[in-house]
C-alpha cells in the first residue's frame, strides 16, 4: 500500500512502513509543511495514497468523507512521544493483515481501531 506520512509524525514512521514493503512518502519529503489540511488531502488523493496523521481534523468525515480516499488512519493519544506513536503505526500495520483500508478512516488508539467508511 501507498502511505503518505504527515508531518507531525516522526521519519521513523515511514522506515517502519517501508521495512513492512509498503511504499512511505512524507509531506516533509516532499515540500509540503505547513500547507493546509485540504492542500494535504488534495496530494494524498491525486497520488492514490493513504494518510496517516496525528492531526484529528482529518476524523471529521464531512469535511474528509472516508469513500473519497484510499485511507485516512488518524492516530490519537494523549502521548505523543516517539515510542508511543511508532507502537500505533505497527498496530496499523497488523491490522492491515485482516482489515481493508481502502476507502475507510481508521481512528487508531494505543489497543483499538474504530472503523469508518464502507461495510
Amino acid at each position: 500500500m501507498d502511505f503518505k506520512i504527515d508531518e507531525n509524525l516522526p521519519a521513523e514512521a515511514g522506515q517502519v512502513l517501508r521495512d513492512a514493503g509498503h511504499d512511505a512518502v512524507s509531506v516533509l519529503d516532499q515540500r509540503l509543511g505547513g500547507r493546509a489540511d485540504a492542500d494535504i488531502a488534495a496530494v494524498c488523493k491525486a497520488e492514490s495514497r493513504a494518510l496517516i496523521t496525528l492531526d484529528t481534523d482529518f476524523a471529521n468525515i464531512l469535511a474528509y468523507p472516508p469513500a473519497d480516499f484510499v485511507g485516512i488512519v488518524v492516530l490519537r493519544t494523549d502521548d505523543q512521544a516517539k515510542p508511543t506513536v511508532l507502537r500505533l503505526v505497527r498496530q496499523v500495520l497488523l491490522t492491515l493483515k485482516a482489515e481493508p483500508l481502502d476507502r475507510r478512516l481508521w481512528v487508531v488508539e494505543p489497543g483499538r481501531i474504530r472503523v469508518r467508511g464502507p461495510e
